[in-house]
């Protein structure tokens, strides 16, 4: 592992210890994930890595696309409320790319965004 990808990998182990987090991980610009991961001792609800990378993939190409940067501003953030769990991503457009977070459906989005901002706020 890289020390960026290190760097990386403690702030989403950060994230993890949060109470309502059950994943943190960064996902580049292909879609797969360089750091991070599913909190300790806890099963993904997904049931299979493939359906997983699939989504990060999906995520990572929906995340980083900038043709409404211009007249909407960046994306900040983009958050789904399922039944089972929350899932939010947020783009580090500079190095192309994403925190992917998944989270308790009780999860606050707002309070868990400015957690993320707050963690990651030495990140460009």
């Amino acid at each position: 592992m890289t020390s960026q990808y290190a760097f990386y990998e403690s702030k989403c182990k950060r994230l993890t210890g949060e109470k309502y987090v059950r994943f943190a991980g960064i996902i580049d610009e292909n879609g797969k994930l360089v750091a991070g991961g599913f909190k300790e001792g806890l099963e993904p609800l997904e049931g299979s890595e493939t359906r997983l990378h699939d989504f990060m993939e999906f995520v990572s190409r929906l995340t980083l696309r900038k043709e409404f940067d211009k007249t909407l501003g960046p994306i900040n953030y983009l958050a789904a409320r399922r039944d089972k769990l929350v899932l939010v991503s947020f783009p580090f457009p500079i190095s192309k790319f994403v925190l992917l977070i998944s989270a308790e459906p009780t999860v606050d989005i707002e309070k868990l965004a400015n957690t993320v901002v707050q963690i990651f706020s030495d990140v460009s």
